[in-house]
């Protein structure tokens, strides 16, 4: 992430201490962090009262106050954050976003517009439908790739083993693309494929070498593996088999499908999103 621009995406209550790691990172690597605390407010309650040219609206007692509550405590938090970033060198601009959840995807697909990734904090996750809907922002209505469960380990951004899932396609090109600079200084690069059909119109006759011969060019150390799925969910097998790599970071393509499939039957993005036990880079 050298002389990079990373986007942090946080809840209000995160504590200066969870970006520990990202600051020393942003020390030694030149990297500016924009810091981005998110606060969901309740959508404005107007209320009709009566009927045709004679109707009037008005607010419940007591919401404006609740926003200007609000408000102020997300201010609070990015003083102390800014602070904190100040006092540990790191170049960083924090801000606070209070409004509704819209208000919100769009503030994070704009920043994600001038950046070089989207990093989502793993506080979010406290708010399941907030955390999905941040994500798919970010991924589908910005231009960066997305990093999750990559606040805490310092490995997820100077990872030394990266474990790339490939499937031929778009996400998967894009996903190798946004992290070139992270493979390039890599000490190993891990090229799984998972039930590779071995012809021509789909991953080639040996599937894996065009993309191993990509990333060789690019001064990566690559390896390719194929493995068999045995029936379980590919997600699962990647998790599976990162994990067997020591890999400290996995990188893929997100919603090869759509995502109102994935979101019915599940699927491989899915389950790269909802587990929080390695640090992945997704692409779509």
């Amino acid at each position: 992430m050298q002389n990079s621009t990373l986007t942090v995406v946080l809840g209000v209550n995160a504590r200066p201490s969870h970006l520990e790691p990202l600051s020393r990172i942003a020390q030694a690597e030149d990297t500016h962090l924009i810091v981005l605390l998110l606060s969901e407010t309740p959508p404005v309650p107007v209320y009709s009262i009566g009927i045709g040219e004679l109707s009037a609206y008005s607010l419940p007692a007591g919401w404006q106050a609740d926003v200007d509550e609000a408000r102020a405590a997300a201010e609070i938090q990015r003083e102390k954050i800014s602070h904190y970033l100040t006092n540990q060198g790191a170049s960083a601009d924090v801000r606070a976003v209070c409004g509704e959840i819209s208000a919100l995807r769009n503030t994070v697909a704009r920043a994600g517009l001038t950046c070089d990734a989207v990093l989502i904090g793993e506080d979010l996750r406290a708010d399941e439908r907030l955390y999905d809907d941040i994500v798919h922002a970010a991924l589908f209505d910005a231009a960066a790739p997305v990093l999750l469960n990559a606040t805490v380990p310092k490995a997820a951004l100077t990872p030394q083993s990266v474990f790339v899932a490939w499937k031929a396609g778009i996400p998967a090109s894009r996903a190798i693309r946004a992290a070139l600079p992270t493979l390039r200084a890599a000490r190993e690069v891990t090229v799984a494929l998972f039930d590779p059909v071995s012809a021509s119109a789909y991953d080639g006759e040996n599937p894996g070498t065009d993309v191993a011969a990509w990333l060789t060019h690019q001064r990566c150390r690559v390896a390719v593996q194929q493995y068999a799925s045995g029936g379980q969910e590919i997600g699962t097998a990647i998790l599976k088999r990162a994990k067997e790599t020591g890999a400290d970071l996995i990188v893929m393509g997100a919603y090869d499908h759509s995502r109102l499939r994935e979101r019915v039957f599940g699927g491989t993005t899915r389950t790269l999103i909802e587990q929080s036990a390695c640090p992945v880079l997704l692409s779509h």
